[in-house]
């Protein structure tokens, strides 16, 4: 093998470790990418919808331990997040944020009360009329409960069909991966169709 083609392969060999180390790093503290596979979300988010996750929004974590060591800012209410699922660190979850730390949160009839008032985000959406009890399940009535420091309550757009905070309880801020910011690609899997509409849509 020649001088000049060592050098070729060498300086391609470099290239490839940088461009990988750059991509690790952008992956882990600035912006990753997520795939809906629920419609808990919807109509907000549909199955099929890619999005981008923006890491660096409420600080830089160290990998793994999810120590925070630059805090930026906290989740604010009506902002989507992805965050580790409590009950199996296995996997994402992506849910809207309704409750922030201080607040109590009550659901009588469907109808969520932030701190006794009552609450409209204007985001969820209701498909079915039944009403559960809370003796029978926690979805139509419940607390009040109040979000204790460090912790958000979530919540899905699509309330009827949403497992979240009413389930399983408060989200750890350390398990906050990234706020969701723009849907990048969408796949209609039914219809096997791409959603173009979709694309480059903002979220909020």
């Amino acid at each position: 093998m020649g001088k000049d083609r060592r050098s070729a392969i060498k300086e391609w060999s470099e290239a490839i470790i940088i461009a990988i180390l750059i991509a690790l790093f952008i992956r882990t503290f600035v912006v990753q990418a997520f795939k809906i596979p629920s419609g808990s979300m919807k109509p907000t988010l549909k199955v099929g919808d890619h999005l981008l996750v923006n890491k660096f929004t409420y600080g830089v974590k160290l990998p793994f331990t999810r120590k925070t060591l630059v805090p930026i800012d906290d989740p604010e209410r009506g902002e989507i997040v992805v965050f580790t699922y409590p009950v199996d660190r296995t996997k994402d979850f992506i849910k809207r944020v309704v409750g922030v730390a201080g607040d109590t949160i009550e659901i009588r009839d469907k109808k969520i009360y932030l701190n006794n008032a009552p609450y409209d985000d204007g985001h969820g959406v209701y498909t079915d009329e039944l009403i559960f009890p809370a003796a029978i399940q926690p979805r139509d009535n419940f607390g009040p409960v109040t979000v204790p420091a460090g912790h958000i309550f979530v919540m899905g757009d699509n309330r009827d069909q949403s497992y979240d905070s009413r389930f399983w309880g408060f989200v750890d801020l350390k398990d906050v991966l990234g706020k969701a910011f723009i849907i990048y690609w969408s796949w209609d899997k039914s219809t096997r169709a791409v959603r173009w509409s979709r694309m480059g849509m903002v979220l909020h």
